[in-house]
């Protein structure tokens, strides 16, 4: 096994319980990393303003990535690397989920727009993000901006044929994948979560295979088919515990804590 310079961690579903907590294992755990000298940062679908509160009590030094890894910035915030959808795909993803009558969010690098408050995701993610949306009348001013487009609905069979429909329909254009069963997340093409691990190897002058990675989702795969090692939670599905090297307990139970214990036990 090959010696493990960084861990990668997803956020919603990996390094937060359900209800959104750093649990005190999990804390402890970034810090037992940091003892060891072993790099530690955070790659989610969030936006880079969602996770501020992690921050602090997780003592973030090195740079981490938002929406799946298309926007990079560093603890305070600032800008390292940006890539946003096309004008052209942002606009097809818009009409895309239109036709297919789920709602629509669009993130910018430091807004959330919406055009409607539907009562139900939209406080969840104000309470998961802890920011307020900003509702608009129209998206049309905003497309030249979008880091990120989400369809939104409570039917998880509606937004899975809406993911088969918007991948035919931007044929690359951009990405197009759920990151939790009520999310189809449209990111920028070419940017994910494996491009992430990717580029925190440069800057640290290591090798992709001395980065373990730990997700729920797919589109965590991304960085589980870069890294040397990957963990996949106990609450995952069984497709993405099948591509990971290990599975841990579920983000109910310490999941990610255990994960670190056993990337530890192998230095």
């Amino acid at each position: 096994m090959n010696p493990i310079s960084l861990v990668i961690s997803d956020v919603d579903g990996s390094l937060v319980t359900p209800d959104k907590r750093l649990t005190e294992a999990a804390i402890k755990a970034v810090k037992d990393l940091a003892d060891r000298d072993i790099g530690f940062t955070i790659t989610s679908s969030r936006p880079a303003f969602g996770m501020r509160m992690l921050i602090e009590p997780l003592g973030l030094k090195l740079p981490f990535g938002a929406f799946n890894g298309s926007l990079i910035v560093d603890p305070a915030l600032n800008v390292l690397q940006r890539t946003v959808i096309s004008a052209s795909a942002a606009r097809i993803a818009i009409d895309t989920l239109k036709a297919s009558g789920v709602d629509i969010w669009l993130f910018t690098a430091d807004r959330w727009l919406i055009t409607h408050d539907d009562g139900r995701y939209v406080p969840h993610e104000q309470a998961t993000i802890l920011a307020d949306a900003v509702i608009v009348s129209s998206f049309d001013d905003f497309v030249n901006e979008a880091c990120k487009i989400v369809g939104v609905s409570a039917d998880p069979e509606k937004l899975a044929r809406c993911e088969i429909a918007m991948q035919a329909a931007l044929a690359g254009q951009a990405s197009a994948i759920c990151s939790q069963s009520y999310y189809l997340d449209i990111t920028p093409a070419g940017q994910d979560k494996g491009t992430f691990v990717e580029t925190m190897a440069k800057r640290l002058g290591i090798a992709p295979r001395n980065i373990a990675t730990i997700g729920d989702m797919q589109n965590d795969l991304a960085m589980f088919g870069k890294s040397g090692l990957s963990f996949a939670m106990g609450n995952a599905n069984d497709e993405v515990k099948a591509q990971a090297t290990c599975v841990t307990d579920s983000n109910e139970n310490d999941g990610f804590a255990k994960a670190v214990d056993r990337i530890i036990g192998l230095g």
